[in-house]
């Protein structure tokens, strides 16, 4: 009798371990780039924002904090924003919001001594915003770079929590750019 208990106990246990870590997981920034292979990056030292004009942007706010996180990327970097038509580069974003489903668990076990235990799984839907940033060289008039970060504008009650999320994703996406020369 206590063997089929203890079998039990431990089989919710790995049950809720497996849905909390598929709720973590779930959670977590990716982030992918592409660029055109043998591109000489080196050359390209100032920027300018355009806008993809098919494209759905985010309220103004959150259009400012983009372009904000950008800019302290390429700003590290040493690339200077600039408004002239003569820019190295023109930088665009994009986003998407799609939703996905989150699976918040709880339980609580009091081992085979007292019982066994209680779990709980609840679903909730949640909102995935992704960022795609593209680098495009206008006198080649050609896309160089492309990038995008999912799972970055998802909103919440938090506006600090939302700007952190935005800031560390804009950092993780722009880490290897530009591209370093292959030797």
């Amino acid at each position: 009798m206590f063997r089929n208990r203890r079998n039990g106990i431990i089989t919710a246990a790995l049950t809720m371990g497996l849905v909390l870590l598929a709720a973590g997981t779930a959670l977590a920034q990716d982030v992918t780039y592409n660029f055109v292979p043998g591109t000489d990056f080196s050359k390209y030292r100032t920027y300018k924002w355009v806008v993809i004009q098919s494209n759905a942007h985010p309220d103004q706010i959150i259009d400012q904090q983009i372009r904000q996180a950008v800019d302290a990327q390429l700003s590290a970097k040493g690339f200077t924003k600039t408004e002239s038509e003569n820019a190295d580069l023109y930088v665009a974003y994009q986003v998407s919001v799609t939703q996905e489903r989150q699976w918040d668990a709880y339980g609580m076990g009091g081992g085979w001594r007292f019982g066994g235990g209680m779990a709980t799984a609840t679903s909730s839907t949640i909102q995935v915003g992704t960022l795609g940033v593209d680098f495009y060289d206008p006198a080649a008039k050609q896309l160089k770079w492309r990038g995008q970060a999912t799972k970055t504008l998802n909103p919440s009650k938090d506006q600090q929590k939302n700007l952190d999320r935005l800031n560390k994703a804009v950092a993780k996406l722009l880490k290897d750019f530009p591209p370093k020369p292959k030797k």
